[in-house]
This record gives C-alpha cells, structure tokens and sequence, in this order.
C-alpha cells in the first residue's frame, strides 16, 4: 500500500508540473493523487516542510527565472505566463526568491537560485510501534485562547511552542486547567483549507458548565472518527516527532486519510518536560 501511495504521489507532482503555467488547482492535483483535497495538501506539507502553493511559487519563480535569463522575452510576458498579474508583484516575488530584479536575471554570469523538482522515494521504517486506537466521539465544545500561524518556511514549529510558553508565563494555562472539567488541556489546530498557508491555533480545554469565558475564545469540535496516537516524551519535540511519523508513516500504510477536521494534541497533568511524559494526538479520519 505505501509503494502505491508514493506512486500516486508522483501522479499528483507530474500533474503540478504540467499545469506550472495555469493557476494552480489543488482540487485537480489532489484528483491525480486520488485523494482529497485536504488530505493531499496535509500530506505535501507534513512530507516537504511546505506548502503546496509555496512549492508551485518556487517552481514558478526559477523557471521564469531560467526563461528570462536565456531569453528575449519581455518581463511582462513573462510575468503573466506564471501567473502574476502586474510586472511589480513579479518583480516583488522575483527578488525575494533570488535577490535581484527580473531584470538583472539577463545579465551574464549573473547568479540565479534553482529550487529544484521534488521526489518522493519510499523509506521503510517501522523501527518504533506507533500506538493508536480507532475512536468516534461527539461534537464538544472547547474554551481557550487562539492565534493566527502561518506554516510557511516552518514558522508554525516556532511560533505554537512561544505561544505555550506565553500562555503558561500570564497564567493563562493555569486559569484554563482549572476551568477543564476533566484537568486536560489541548493544543488544537483550526480553520485549515486546501492551499492555504494560515491556520489557527488554540490552547484550549472543555470546560464545566457555566464558566465564564473571561475573555476567551469558544469553539465546538465536530463529532468525528479520530486516530489517537499515544506519545510518550518531552514537549515539544516529542509531538512534532510523532506528529512526522502519522504523515510519513502511518498515513500511507492504512486505507485511511485526512476528514479535513482539526487536529488536537491532548496533555494530561504532569511534567511535559518529562522523559515519561504521555500525550496524545487525535486526527479526524475517514476511510478512503
């Protein structure tokens, strides 16, 4: 099954290279991949590190590159054919990739990145168990403090571990653990869609009835089929970890993806800084 899965993979990567020069269409991608649309791009960027749409932007920017550096064609020209609408924002996109002007992309000798096509080859691991259990639960609703992340360039990796340590720093956590009603906390990851780089994130717990909210922010989880994966190890690296290995892993050797809904981290009590220290992490799921 995971040797069928890369070679979807690898559909879905020759389809994004033929369609460099249409506006990029994840619903169509995904479809050479056979999957959704939202389990393909939870899958690209847990597998690359980014983003679908931050990917085709690279791709895009170093063959516009390559074109204008052993062509005549105009800038302009070139700007529209990988879909920028104005010379100023492909001039803008263009610098930031490499550093210069489309311009100055003419000059001989001139140097140019190359951000080259990704592949994906299959990587037999196994050298841990993962343990999990199949779960349906019903819709709850869940009390907390949220911000806006973005996963490009890894920046959600930094940004969700200083929002923690804030949150315990002004006693935010403190205050949200003793509304819980079960002593529980959850990092919760909200709000994700198909080719989009922001979503949001929430320290959160289920409170008792007739909390306060004190200035916090209330959602309701969606009753869902989750895969719960115990952790066992220090915060944060022990979730990120696992976290890689449901994606890398555990994804292409089941007949299950991505439902699309949020994913929760849960931490009970105790020391999350703990060789010893069990969590664990929920992913709404569906069979394929």
């Amino acid at each position: 099954m995971r040797l069928e899965w890369f070679d979807r993979m690898k559909n879905a990567l020759d389809k994004l290279e033929e369609t460099m020069e249409d506006r990029l269409d994840i619903e169509e991608i995904a479809r050479a991949a056979y999957t959704s649309p939202f389990h393909f791009q939870r899958m690209f960027h847990m597998l690359t590190g980014m983003t679908v749409a931050e990917y085709a932007r690279k791709r895009k920017l170093t063959l516009a590159a390559q074109e204008l550096a052993s062509s005549s064609a105009k800038v302009l020209d070139v700007a529209l054919k990988y879909g920028y609408d104005s010379p100023e924002s492909f001039a803008k996109a263009f610098r930031k990739v490499h550093g210069i002007s489309p311009s100055e992309a003419r000059q001989p000798g001139v140097r140019l990145k190359a951000f080259p096509r990704i592949s994906f080859h299959l990587s037999l691991k196994g050298d841990k168990d993962m343990d999990y259990r199949i779960v349906e639960k019903e819709a709850f609703t869940v009390l907390g403090r949220t911000i806006d992340v973005s996963c490009r360039d890894g920046q959600n990796l930094r940004d969700i571990p200083k929002f923690w340590q804030t949150c315990h720093q002004d006693g935010t956590a403190a205050k949200l653990a003793s509304a819980a009603a079960d002593d529980v906390l959850f990092g919760i990851c909200l709000d994700m869609q198909p080719n989009q780089e922001d979503f949001t994130y929430m320290i959160a717990c289920r409170p008792e009835a007739d909390v306060p909210d004190a200035g916090f922010s209330v959602r309701t989880i969606p009753a869902a089929t989750w895969a719960i994966f115990q952790v066992v190890g220090p915060m944060p690296g022990a979730i990120q970890e696992a976290i890689g290995r449901i994606f890398q892993e555990w994804f292409p050797s089941t007949g299950y993806e991505h439902s699309g809904g949020p994913e929760l981290e849960v931490y009970p009590p105790g020391d999350a800084w703990g060789e010893d220290y069990r969590s664990e992490i929920w992913i709404p799921i569906v069979k394929k």
